[in-house]
């Protein structure tokens, strides 16, 4: 009997919450996904064991070299090796070999040196997968908890595909990282975008066949399963996409890798870093590569220390206080010039803020890159209440024609449906703004009636309207209504610290003018 979604979720929730004895639920990602991920592999390597018992009954006579051989080449995919190999010791490195052992002392250490094995006999493969395994030391999780969270975890039905298919295993996978995310507050937003922002990004950029797809700051890997998602739903085939990742911590990193496994997504690549300052993927001459598409929800408002003469710094070098635009920077530099087009989640600021982010927003607007700005709902996300914009960039002259020189602007900042935890984008929401991203504009800048705009408000303001407002992207400027419905307090406050800053500073140099030329007792 095949099993259901629901019950591989609720006995996969059960083994998690095991551990609510022993840490924070923000911490159950770490213990839960390396378990999970590790029975999969045992589960699925000793059923194409059986099946290559049951189906060779006449290699008996083979040596078990030659029997290895076959089973390797024609059945196994990855290797589950024995640890300590030759010796009274030697046991396999599988799940069900380690729970036979689950009262005896040690358990934490039999676990990580099982999951090591499995990286080093498969380099290619799960190289670092499972991230640092601290939580395998007694001192972090006692060996009474861990044989609790297995047990339960055992409780599951086998998984591999003769008896549940990739999209049951993902979907568990996507169900426990959202279920930890809600449960862990803002520290959810170090490795998982919301769904529907992920499938709002994917939808307007669309991601073809056979393309590359990049994430430099991919947490959990969600945008990359996205878009071979939206392939395979659209027609196309998903395991077509080669896809790209980049993650600065390591224990996400391998959560990124083992749900891009559980979706049975195999031509990937997730490095670990930080991609400003040491982007992984990179050309031969040491420019950093390009991409198809590229897809972004870095984190916000990060303090960094700014490039050196960089190749990247187009326009300028963000300040020390925001990375935002180095990120975006980096991204641009990251699209193929032929077909390239990136998409970015990131707050009001970056619309409007002068200094070095108005120097960079005015390149960036004079090279023509950016195609859209998309004013998001406030608290969509689990780490921040602030309304959030998506940035879309197009590779140098690869704009459409009637969208050259000019931005769309699409405000869909009214468009969302309350949750207890967060505010939430529906499907008819995410279609309504892939809609009008994808209008024609009339001569006034507004979506064609025959278009259908999904009932929000967009224009495509030309680069003139823009220069004329000093290069601010405020949505507000260009769709009037908005500007009442989007000026939220938190969007106001750091408008006016902006603004109070620059105003500081030109009295500043007024003051020491006047000083220079002999007048004094000036007051402000």
């Amino acid at each position: 009997m095949a099993v259901t979604q629901q019950e591989i979720e609720n006995r996969l929730w059960d083994a998690a919450d095991e551990l609510r004895v022993a840490m924070p639920e923000a911490q159950y990602a770490s213990v839960v996904f390396p378990l999970m991920f590790w029975k999969y592999l045992s589960d699925t390597w000793e059923h194409q064991h059986e099946e290559f018992l049951a189906e060779n009954e006449g290699l008996k006579g083979l040596s078990a070299e030659e029997a290895r051989e076959i089973e390797y080449r024609d059945y196994q995919s990855f290797e589950i090796p024995f640890i300590h190999p030759g010796t009274v010791k030697q046991r396999r490195a599988s799940w069900s070999s380690i729970l036979a052992t689950i009262t005896q002392p040690g358990l934490g250490q039999r676990v990580r040196a099982s999951l090591q094995a499995i990286e080093t006999a498969n380099p290619d493969k799960f190289s670092r997968l499972f991230g640092s395994m601290t939580w395998t030391s007694e001192e972090v999780l006692s060996g009474e908890v861990l044989a609790a969270v297995m047990q339960a975890m055992d409780r599951t039905p086998k998984m591999h595909e003769g008896n549940m298919s990739h999209d049951v295993l993902g979907g568990a996978y996507e169900y426990l990282l959202k279920r930890f995310s809600d449960g862990s507050g803002t520290r959810a937003g170090q490795f998982f975008t919301p769904r529907e922002v992920v499938e709002l990004l994917v939808e307007v950029l669309t991601p073809k066949g056979y393309e590359s797809v990049y994430d430099p700051t991919c947490g959990s890997g969600g945008m990359l399963i996205a878009s071979a998602n939206l392939l395979k739903a659209r027609g196309g085939r998903g395991y077509t996409l080669t896809l790209y990742g980049q993650e600065a911590v390591q224990d996400t990193a391998g959560v990124a890798r083992m749900n891009l496994f559980m979706h049975n997504l195999t031509q990937f690549k997730v490095e670990v870093g930080d991609t400003l300052k040491d982007p992984r993927f990179k050309k031969p001459d040491g420019s950093v590569a390009q991409f198809d598409v590229i897809v972004a929800n870095p984190p916000y408002s990060l303090k960094w220390k700014p490039w050196t003469n960089d190749p990247r710094a187009i326009g300028g070098t963000a300040p020390a206080k925001s990375a935002d635009w180095a990120f975006v920077q980096h991204m641009i530099a990251s699209m193929d010039p032929k077909k390239g087009r990136a998409g970015v989640v990131l707050p009001h600021g970056v619309l409007f803020r002068g200094g070095e982010e108005g120097a960079i927003r005015r390149r960036v607007l004079e090279d023509d890159l950016l195609e859209a700005v998309i004013g998001l709902p406030a608290n969509l996300f689990y780490n921040t209440t602030i309304p959030t914009c998506v940035l879309v960039f197009r590779a140098p002259g690869t704009k459409a024609p009637e969208r050259q020189d000019g931005v769309v602007f699409i405000d869909a900042s009214t468009r969302f449906t309350k949750a207890p935890k967060r505010n939430i984008l529906t499907d008819a929401d995410i279609a309504d703004v892939v809609t009008t991203y994808h209008s024609k504009f009339d001569a006034d800048g507004d979506p064609a009636a025959s278009d259908g705009d999904g009932g929000l408000a967009a224009r495509f303001a030309p680069l003139s309207e823009i220069v004329l407002n000093r290069y601010d992207l405020n949505i507000g400027l260009y769709i009037k209504h908005a500007a009442a419905e989007q000026e939220d307090l938190g969007t106001l406050i750091d408008a006016y610290n902006v603004a109070r800053a620059e105003r500081q500073k030109v009295e500043q140099r007024m003051l020491a003018v006047l000083a220079s030329a002999g007048i004094e007792g000036f007051d402000e």
